[in-house]
């Protein structure tokens, strides 16, 4: 007890560890807010119901260990950056209203991510400022093993309460680490086709599921020569190209941003943001192109780009910037109107957006108690339907976001699949049928 009360007394006369954001982290505090909250889901459904009280042991027991996710955001006069938090963890919910909903630090003990439950479901949702979709599932996979842990004193007994040793605590900035020298932007600014139709009611938002089977799927994408990731992008723009033109040409091509996770490339294991932007273009120049002829034009757009050498080009301008002498002496709000200046000329570039946070990896023990992960991003400017592909053993789900009030677009996604030889179940959280 003696020791206790000492550690705690030595956590309040110290002074709080702070952190640097990383590169592309600077850019969400600045937009965020209530219309673009800058947030993704990523979770876990089980084969067992979820007792939240429980849930909330596993998370007190977990965050101490993670001092990427246990910070405030603080204000600096150059630049934002992470402080330790040292409040007790956020309080885990019970899910009662819409996703990705904007995180208010000052009702949220002054954390950048939440964590709620639904029947069998574990939802993480995180601050984009935080970490990128490979950190989040980083932090929801222990506190799912952590949970399991309580749930079954066996499992606790066999496994103890240490972390996995594939579990990264890794907080290096990798833009930082891995970047070159380089002056010349090499992405899109030009404005893209951006989708307009009725939107849902306010804070409404639509979340479709459509599963599908991975061995099924690539039988598909190998008769086009494609990878599963190239094949559901090109799915996804035939649909829009389909759905909004109406297979009519365009001045403005579909574009489809696609974040690239860094770390393979660049031996990374940081639990910091480490992606860049790519995007699958299509220019509709004349009428009625065939499925095939976008599936090659998407396939040939997304193979130009993901290399190594192009990777870095991307990423490395935006560092350049930060790195500049000019730039890190200008003050805090100018730096802000500048960055929503650059932001709103990039975001305008891309007509969607879908990201691929790919197969997820579970210690063998607790395979027997999950059933599925899925993720979704929240809406940003210009982009008010986006795309994310989760899978699992041998399960792959496609998840649509969004906040338009039809869902053209999802049903002939789901057609086209259909129609190629995929079958599909569908799943939706109801806000289309009220």
């Amino acid at each position: 007890m003696k020791n206790e009360k000492k550690r705690k007394a030595f956590r309040r006369n110290r002074e709080p560890k702070w952190d640097r954001l990383d590169n592309t982290a600077h850019l969400f505090p600045v937009i965020a807010g209530e219309d673009m909250t800058n947030v993704y889901r990523i979770s876990v459904t089980l084969k067992e119901p979820v007792i939240g009280a429980t849930l909330q042991r596993a998370l007190d027991m977990l965050l101490p260990k993670f001092d990427g996710f246990n910070v405030r955001l603080r204000q600096g006069i150059f630049w934002y950056y992470f402080e330790e938090n040292g409040k007790p963890a956020p309080e885990v919910k019970e899910e009662s209203f819409y996703p990705c909903r904007y995180i208010l630090q000052n009702q949220n003990n002054s954390y950048l991510f939440r964590v709620t439950y639904y029947k069998c479901r574990i939802n993480l949702e995180v601050f984009h400022v935080l970490t990128d979709g490979m950190g989040g599932l980083n932090f929801l996979k222990e506190l799912t093993y952590q949970y399991l842990r309580l749930s079954h004193p066996k499992l606790r007994e066999q496994e103890g309460d240490h972390l996995s040793a594939d579990t990264s605590l890794n907080l290096e900035d990798s833009f930082l680490q891995n970047y070159k020298k380089s002056h010349s932007k090499n992405y899109h600014t030009g404005k893209a086709y951006i989708m307009k139709a009725p939107r849902l009611r306010s804070q409404e938002f639509g979340v479709i599921h459509g599963y599908m089977q991975i061995p099924q799927l690539k039988a598909v994408c190998k008769s086009y020569d494609m990878s599963i990731n190239e094949y559901l992008t090109a799915v996804f723009a035939w649909s829009i190209y389909q759905g909004f033109l109406h297979g009519t040409p365009s001045k403005s091509p579909i574009r489809v941003a696609v974040p690239v996770n860094l770390r393979p490339y660049f031996g990374s294991v940081t639990t910091k943001n480490f992606f860049a932007m790519v995007s699958a273009e299509f220019l509709p120049k004349k009428e009625s192109y065939e499925f095939g002829e976008v599936c090659q034009i998407i396939r040939d757009s997304l193979r130009e780009q993901i290399a190594k050498e192009n990777l870095e080009d991307i990423f490395s301008y935006n560092v350049s910037n930060e790195k500049n002498f000019m730039m890190r002496a200008v003050p805090l709000p100018l730096k802000n109107l500048a960055i929503r200046s650059v932001y709103t000329k990039t975001a305008l570039a891309n007509t969607t957006t879908m990201t691929n946070i790919g197969n997820v990896k579970v210690q063998k023990p607790y395979e027997p108690y999950i059933e599925m992960f899925h993720s979704f991003l929240a809406m940003s400017k210009g982009q008010l339907l986006k795309g994310t592909i989760c899978s699992y053993q041998e399960t792959l789900v496609f998840s649509f976001s969004s906040i338009f009030a039809e869902t053209t677009v999802q049903r002939l996604f789901f057609q086209t699949l259909a129609q190629s030889g995929v079958a599909v179940t569908i799943e939706t959280n109801g806000v289309y049928y009220d």
